[in-house]
């Protein structure tokens, strides 16, 4: 016995937690720094075979993860259980209805018995029924190297296996050691703005979607947001590179960005303003990324369609200038179907990120219908259309 306690080391060193994720095939991975786990994320900052994106919040993550595995990869996100809430609305309206597995390693901030500060102490005492309650499988992540590789393996396999998240719950001090230095992404210049505003009244959803659809090359792929947009979408053209969320509200850009990041088409976001709104962070995280093939069209009717036609704030907002401040290669304003077609053709014939926006009428077609196939299908025939 006393052998054994003078060989098993008391924590894990962060390159072998990193190592033990590449073994386990994980391939992309986002997050949002926590301080329990600073040299592991230096060194998957550092890691070609990782590949991390950093995010704005813990829900982006998620989404990134989203998009990164429908390109095709296997990815993980790293968060403090202090943003588990966060991550509450994709888990159960993106993960959980399109069957997309992901690996979360969980710190365990406020663990009950352990002096913490005052903000973790609730969410430290609920975390793991909270992983509970939305049916997310977790595993204590031990600080035994021996049994390291089988817990990571274990976790990747059951969340591909279940088609949804799978927790690693780490707890302070057992991941410890040096990591590598980071910089920060390069700042970019601001971006070039075009207006091709023609000042003619506002047009229908549906007549911009059909701009669009014809603006497309047939190679790319188009992640719609949840609500009207998508079924609308749905109703004028069903592809097998089209993607509906059907919820997860905010997180169009947010996939879109980990497809077109991780993946190697094209990606077109079909985004609409209480969306951008609820998650303007993503807009950060695509200007710091320069993620070359994605193009963000945001179509703005200044309200909540979906939910009875109440105001957002869009008209307060400038969103080509927000787009260029970010560091988007363009940002294009247009309020007509030509000029749509003109913004698009200028974003597909040059590196972005580029960002289009239009201010379209409020309202929909009459008797809208819902897209009539499973979430978990559209996710998997639009994965199979990114990977082909």
């Amino acid at each position: 016995m006393d052998e054994l306690l003078a060989t098993t080391p008391r924590v894990l060193a962060p390159g072998h937690v990193r190592d033990a994720l590449v073994r386990a095939g994980i391939d992309a991975m986002s997050g949002v720094p926590c301080s329990l786990l600073t040299p592991l994320i230096d060194l998957a900052i550092a890691d070609p075979d990782l590949r991390y994106l950093p995010a704005t919040s813990e829900g982006e993550a998620v989404g990134i993860a989203a998009g990164a595995w429908l390109a095709g990869r296997r990815p993980a996100v790293i968060l403090q259980n202090s943003g588990l809430g966060n991550t509450v609305n994709p888990i159960t309206s993106l993960n959980d209805p399109f069957r997309i597995p992901l690996l979360l390693l969980v710190t365990w901030r406020g663990e009950p018995g352990k002096k913490d500060e005052p903000q973790h102490r609730l969410m430290g005492a609920i975390t793991p029924d909270l992983l509970e309650l939305m049916h997310v499988p977790q595993r204590r992540l031990e600080p035994v190297a021996a049994t390291l590789d089988a817990t990571v393996a274990e976790a990747v396999a059951e969340a591909e296996r279940r088609g949804s998240p799978s927790a690693l719950v780490i707890r302070k001090g057992v991941v410890d050691g040096a990591g590598t230095a980071t910089a920060s992404p390069t700042k970019p210049g601001l971006g070039r703005t075009v207006d091709r505003r023609r000042h003619a009244g506002p047009q229908a959803r549906i007549a911009a979607l059909h701009t669009l659809l014809d603006a497309l090359p047939d190679d790319a792929g188009v992640v719609a947001t949840t609500g009207k947009t998508g079924r609308e979408l749905f109703t004028l053209r069903d592809r097998e590179q089209h993607l509906y969320l059907v919820g997860a509200m905010g997180l169009a850009s947010a996939v879109g960005l980990g497809a077109a990041h991780f993946g190697r088409r094209r990606i077109v976001v079909v985004d609409g303003d209480g969306a951008a709104l609820m998650k303007l962070g993503n807009m950060a995280t695509i200007g710091a990324m320069r993620p070359e093939r994605l193009v963000h069209v945001l179509l703005d009717n200044g309200v909540h369609d979906s939910t009875g036609g109440q105001a957002t704030v869009s008209g307060a907002v400038d969103f080509p200038r927000i787009a260029t401040g970010c560091g988007y290669a363009t940002a294009q304003s247009c309020d007509d179907p030509q000029g749509l077609a003109d913004a698009m053709g200028d974003a597909i014939a040059s590196p972005g990120p580029h960002f289009l926006h239009m201010r379209i009428a409020p309202g929909s077609i009459a008797d809208l219908a819902r897209p009539t196939i499973a979430p978990a299908d559209v996710a998997r025939r639009f994965r199979r259309f990114l990977t082909s």
